[in-house]
């Protein structure tokens, strides 16, 4: 490979590489937009596909089904990858793309349950599932077909251009939704929703096209004129203990934790302003969209500080500080989002007086359960409200009571003996004897946008997004630097995305019911606080730096 072929004239990026980083970081753009679109409208596809279930169960089956892309992510990761590795870059990035955008629109034309019932949510999943494998083969495409391109001491300049790309599909999804939004208004959650999925139509048509100029990548022509291919990817790369050792180190030294601080940064910030503060989706989506324009330039700074004084010390840094700050910051979240909660919290704290045989953990995945028990209902409905609450062991078969500060305790329905209709009406008396119990108490209803201080809440959303940009900017180069260039594709695809897509693509149902189960509504920051410290723990002792690698 000639050294005049991967040279950038200046200081700068000559144009040629700029059409290289255009094309791929785009399709990566569109790839990134239709899962940020599902996870924002996660409320709304819940009633629309899972309406046969309570809402509660539907909540954590809409979260289910925006996981299960992100479980088979790994198997497109093998899938492609071994592809890539065989038949090139390019080709197999196109193929990723079409897979994607077409799953990703015919999400718009699906019926809902009320239509054509349990079909209506299957059609859904099977796209996602679709979306998911498809997405396993888009990044290690990109990020090698950069990385391969770029030239020595750039690297993770050039590939760091790629990571503000899911930043920058999710800013673009939220823009969107905003849009559709206050022009539709009431209608849009009933069927205006379905407009973003089916824009992905016109972004698939241009993303092809563009995807369509590029040439091969110049490492895997020489590759391929030398004969020096691997005839086997997937046997090189996980059935040979050195090779397959490096794959382990990086998914827990580098991916895992880097993943967890960005889906927490990005999508668990989002989830915890609108569904556990209750602060409404319009100013919710707006905070998080400033805080993630105003930090997307800094993932092109950590690129490059990482070309400087390595990978492994701006990504570790960046796992460090989300470990120590996430609850204070989350803290402070709440007292600048919604402070009556934390006031009534302070003032009139809630407490759940059950017998711990009597409470489930209440996840379903198959919803067969019903959860009808005093304790089950006590906590769905405090849930529901987003009010956090403690535990106490009650009697042996009491019923369970919610008691708040000093006031008379309210007692939940025992659903277990009664008929569906006694047990419906019973409830919907017992939530409107705790929605006023609470509403005295002062929790609110919803977060009182007067109230909120949406300065301090953009600051600390950006300093979320601060750490995303240090975890994910360099994390590219360092993967396509730590795997030889035959087998590159395959072995940095499984790491890269069962760190994403498994350690990072089900924080927020792990979260989420974490919070559920024991009433601390930051609970669920344990989860990425854990996963970052091992990261940092493992990446330190064990992965080497490779910013001095000459050769891509």
């Amino acid at each position: 490979m000639a050294t005049s072929t991967l040279t950038a004239s200046g200081p700068g990026i000559d144009a040629a590489h700029r059409r290289v980083i255009f094309a791929s970081s785009l399709g990566t753009v569109f790839e990134w937009y239709d899962f940020y679109l599902y996870g924002s409208l996660a409320a709304i596809i819940s009633k629309q596909f899972f309406s046969g279930v309570n809402e509660t169960t539907g909540f954590i089956f809409a979260l289910l089904a925006f996981a299960a892309g992100f479980a088979v992510r790994p198997f497109g990761a093998l899938v492609f990858g071994r592809l890539g590795d065989l038949a090139g870059r390019k080709h197999t990035f196109l193929i990723t793309i079409v897979i994607m955008g077409l799953a990703t629109a015919l999400v718009g034309l699906l019926p809902s349950y009320a239509s054509v019932g349990v079909l209506a949510p299957i059609s859904l999943i099977v796209l996602r599932l679709l979306q998911g494998l498809a997405l396993g083969g888009e990044y290690g495409g990109a990020a090698t077909y950069v990385g391969e391109h770029a030239p020595p001491g750039k690297r993770g300049l050039y590939t760091s251009w790629i990571q503000t790309t899911a930043t920058l599909g999710l800013f673009l999804s939220l823009v969107v939704i905003l849009v559709c939004r206050m022009v539709l208004k009431a209608d849009f959650d009933t069927w205006g929703w379905r407009i973003p999925f089916l824009l992905s139509f016109i972004l698939l048509a241009f993303s092809v096209y563009i995807r369509l100029q590029l040439a091969e990548s110049p490492v895997f022509i020489e590759m391929k004129a030398r004969g020096t291919r691997s005839k086997a990817p997937l046997t090189e790369s996980f059935a040979r203990w050195p090779n397959m050792r490096l794959v382990i180190l990086a998914l827990l030294g580098a991916t895992a934790g880097q993943a967890v601080v960005w889906y927490c940064g990005q999508f668990y910030a989002l989830f915890f302003l609108t569904q556990v503060l209750k602060v409404d989706p319009q100013p919710a989506n707006l905070l998080v969209a400033a805080a993630l324009l105003v930090a997307t330039p800094f993932f092109l700074v950590f690129g490059s500080l990482s070309d400087r004084i390595g990978r492994k010390k701006v990504v570790l840094a960046g796992c460090l500080l989300a470990a120590l700050t996430y609850v204070p910051i989350f803290k402070g979240v709440t007292h600048f989002a919604n402070p009556a909660i934390e006031a009534a919290a302070s003032q009139s704290p809630v407490t759940v007086v059950a017998d711990p045989e009597a409470c489930s953990f209440q996840f379903d995945p198959v919803g067969k359960k019903k959860f009808v028990r005093s304790c089950d209902i006590a906590k769905a409905a405090l849930a529901k409200a987003g009010v956090p609450y403690a535990n106490e062991a009650g009697p042996a078969g009491s019923v369970a009571q919610i008691r708040i500060g000093n006031a008379t305790p309210v007692e939940s329905v025992e659903g277990g003996t009664m008929t569906p209709a006694d047990f419906k009406a019973a409830n919907e008396k017992f939530g409107k004897t705790l929605s006023g119990a609470l509403k005295d108490a002062g929790y609110p209803a919803k977060a009182d946008p007067a109230q909120i201080n949406y300065f301090m809440v953009f600051v600390l959303l950006w300093v979320l997004v601060i750490y995303v940009t240090m975890v994910y900017g360099p994390i590219a180069a360092w993967l396509i630097e730590l795997f030889p260039a035959n087998i590159r594709y395959t072995s940095m695809s499984l790491p890269y995305h069962i760190g994403n897509g498994w350690f990072g693509g089900f924080l927020p149902t792990v979260a989420f019911a974490l919070v559920a189960l024991t009433g601390d509504i930051y609970y669920g920051l344990r989860y990425p606080i854990i996963v970052a410290l091992m990261t940092l723990i493992v990446g330190w002792l064990f992965l080497p730096e490779t910013k001095d690698k000459a050769s891509p």
